[in-house]
């Protein structure tokens, strides 16, 4: 099979590039990416609804949407499920755990979404989507992804903490070292010429070496 189409079936999202356009029934009504113009989104999959895992992980989707919304930034849930399944479960969680779910959820039977995003891992299941993250930027960009096997719920703090980096990242120019919060030093850009190399020394950062300086936001 030639590899654009394989790509194009099977589903290869792609970092910095535009994340793929979709138009899908939700528990909110239908819903298009463009909707999200504008807003930053996270769209996250789940293996199926009234499973235990995927309950915590709504419940603490649910817990940080306030922190999220602060920060300009839209959640939406996706599965492999019906509406209706959605709306029942979505009651469910609301009735049993005393959680309201705010965001929209996708209703994916057809697997249309899950195939563009390439969700579904026949290695772990093929009738079931695995537990993926994907953060787009408000220009439609994807910016970020993270996979996660069905047996393993998700950080939902990390995810805020991602967040935060990919916007101190487009506002300041910097990067984030290793386990980065906010408030915490940023990473510099190494320069990349001699003579940047040179400067870099004398400018003033905390600065380990040329390649490695960190400054405070």
């Amino acid at each position: 099979m030639d590899t654009s189409v394989q790509e194009k079936s099977i589903g290869f999202p792609r970092l910095n590039q535009p994340a793929p356009v979709f138009e899908a029934e939700t528990t909110h009504g239908t819903l298009r990416l463009e909707d999200f113009q504008g807003s930053w989104v996270i769209l996250f999959s789940h293996p199926a609804d009234f499973t235990p895992v995927c309950t915590t992980e709504f419940v603490a989707f649910a817990e940080i949407a306030p922190e999220l919304k602060k920060r300009g930034v839209e959640l939406c849930g996706l599965s492999i499920d019906s509406t209706y399944s959605h709306i029942a479960w979505v009651r469910n969680i609301e009735r049993n755990f005393g959680v309201r779910i705010p965001f929209p959820i996708i209703a994916d039977l057809n697997k249309d979404v899950a195939t563009l995003y390439g969700m579904v891992m026949p290695g772990e299941s093929k009738t079931e989507t695995s537990r993926c993250v994907f953060i787009i930027d408000p220009k439609g960009i994807l910016r970020a992804m993270i996979y996660y096997p069905l047996t393993t719920g998700r950080n939902t703090q990390e995810i805020l903490r991602l967040i935060d980096a990919l916007q101190a990242t487009d506002k300041h120019g910097i990067a984030t070292p290793a386990n980065w919060k906010p408030g915490d030093k940023v990473i510099v850009p190494p320069p990349r010429t001699t003579d940047g190399a040179e400067e870099r020394m004398k400018a003033g950062y905390e600065t380990t070496d040329w390649y490695f300086s960190k400054k405070s936001l």
